[in-house]
């Protein structure tokens, strides 16, 4: 507590405490999500088998336009993004010395979780336990990754995109989304690969509007630089108002007069998808929770200003990329707990007592989560108090990771910033891109790789190695090679 008092004291007094709470209460949203929808039974060799309870519940498909933060995750993205970028440049570094940046925030936590379920994988085939089954439960425990995928490709956009914004402004966000239009309707005539280019386009799409926020925030509202287009973000009541009512409109109607489904999270069976790819229905969804998130913005600052539930933010979010990415290894490990004690509920999706279930379920779910992030948050931490000053008061870790915020400052040394000398400076560059490029296919490998595949690492092996590979790049470019002559 005397730790956390220190940090809260120590935060800046203009930093937009907010968007740390979002990216905490999303999380949050995120596991007791997963957690409540789940389902476990028993496969035809009587082994434990999950699924999601979603499409035995349909009364619940409206809640998921408030339980699906995917948009949540790139809106603060695109503030924490423009926001590094701004300060690492202020200081006369180069976009590949801040992709280096960011990517130790993102895969120092993922690589613990990589190398720990590869790990275990190979101990369970050298025991004999069959391969489709090692991969069944890795499968499972890494469907959190899918997630890191999409954003290791908006990541190394940024400074491409931010230009972008800087230019056009709210121009760019609109644009995208009328080719995420026009991607849908190409998989409605029946041209599914149409809409591929969606999972990028829609992400970018709520990603700029955090550029927006930024701007708005700092103060950078000459339009001057953005030829007709705004490059800020209405922030004033009566327009988040408009945002959430119109949001809301377009995507009743979306969903009601139009095609698309109602649930915004995929279930099988769907003629369009909403989330993956993500539709112009989903991005009506996201203006809708933008405009509710800036009217409570104004109380939640003041309110986070305050000691305890400021030093309560401080902690979340100091291992919460640990806990998104380790929560359903906590379901794996207390199913696994259950079955072997013989004393494993598995009531009826929708059941009373299936609801009944629910509670307990996720307490003991807890339990088992504070022991995982007990053992692996400190890699978390470590990584956060290693970076804090690098990139500005008001630049939070952009995706479920940890922030910058209230944590005690390194001694910085301006070196470190400044591009390297001659050809070493496009060098690093083209690593640092190849390094997400090789993280990003290894974790999209794995989500496209089928759940029974005899992997011997429990993960594709290609997709191991490139994830290793691309990871490994990363950590020598951060340590130093590549920046000098």
């Amino acid at each position: 507590m005397r730790r956390l008092a220190r940090l809260a004291a120590r935060t800046p007094a203009d930093r937009e405490r907010y968007l740390d709470l979002l990216r905490a209460v999303a999380i949050m949203m995120v596991v007791l999500g997963h957690w409540a929808v789940a389902t476990i039974g028993y496969d035809e060799h009587g082994q434990p088998d999950g699924h999601s309870a979603l499409p035995a519940i349909p009364w619940a498909y409206p809640l998921t336009w408030a339980v699906q933060v995917m948009p949540v995750f790139f809106l603060v993205g695109g503030y924490a993004n423009a926001a590094s970028l701004t300060a690492h440049r202020s200081r006369g570094g180069d976009a590949a010395g801040w992709l280096l940046g960011r990517s130790a925030r993102l895969l120092r936590p993922t690589s613990a979780l990589v190398l720990v379920l590869a790990g275990g994988a190979l101990a369970a085939r050298l025991v004999g336990v069959e391969p489709s089954m090692v991969r069944t439960v890795v499968w499972f425990a890494t469907i959190p990754l899918w997630f890191l995928a999409a954003y290791l490709v908006v990541v190394p956009l940024t400074p491409l995109m931010y230009a972008l914004h800087r230019r056009f402004g709210l121009a760019v966000p609109v644009a995208l989304a009328l080719l995420v239009a026009a991607g849908d309707v190409g998989r409605a005539i029946g041209y599914e690969t149409a809409a591929l280019p969606n999972y990028l386009l829609g992400w970018l799409a709520v990603h700029q509007v955090g550029f927006a926020w930024y701007d708005a925030r700092r103060g950078h509202c000459d339009p001057t630089g953005a030829s007709r287009w705004t490059r800020c973000l209405p922030m004033s009541r009566r327009a988040a108002l408009v945002l959430a009512v119109a949001g809301l409109g377009v995507a009743v109607l979306l969903t009601s007069v139009g095609p698309y489904p109602v649930s915004m999270i995929n279930m099988p069976g769907q003629r369009l998808d909403n989330a993956a790819p993500p539709s112009v229905a989903l991005l009506a969804v996201a203006t809708a929770q933008l405009g509710l998130i800036l009217l409570l913005r104004e109380r939640a600052e003041r309110w986070l200003h305050r000691n305890r539930p400021w030093q309560a933010v401080i902690a979340v979010n100091s291992v919460v990329l640990t806990v998104f990415l380790w929560h359903l290894s906590a379901v794996i490990l207390l199913v696994g707990a259950l079955d072997r004690l013989g004393v494993l509920p598995t009531p009826p999706a929708g059941s009373a007592a299936w609801l009944a279930w629910r509670l307990p379920w996720v307490l003991l779910l807890t339990v088992v989560l504070a022991a995982l992030v007990a053992v692996f948050g400190p890699i978390e931490a470590r990584t956060g108090r290693s970076t804090a000053s690098r990139d500005g008061p008001d630049a939070p870790q952009p995706t479920p990771g940890s922030p910058d915020a209230g944590r005690p400052e390194i001694p910085h040394h301006p070196q470190e910033d400044r591009q390297p000398p001659g050809r070493w400076a496009a060098v690093r560059g083209v690593l640092a891109v190849a390094g997400f490029a090789a993280v990003g296919y290894a974790l999209v490998a794995n989500s496209a790789t089928a759940k029974t595949a005899p992997e011997p690492f429990g993960l594709p092996t290609a997709a191991l190695v490139a994830y290793l590979a691309g990871a490994g790049v990363l950590r020598l470019l951060r340590s130093g090679w590549g920046s000098r002559g």
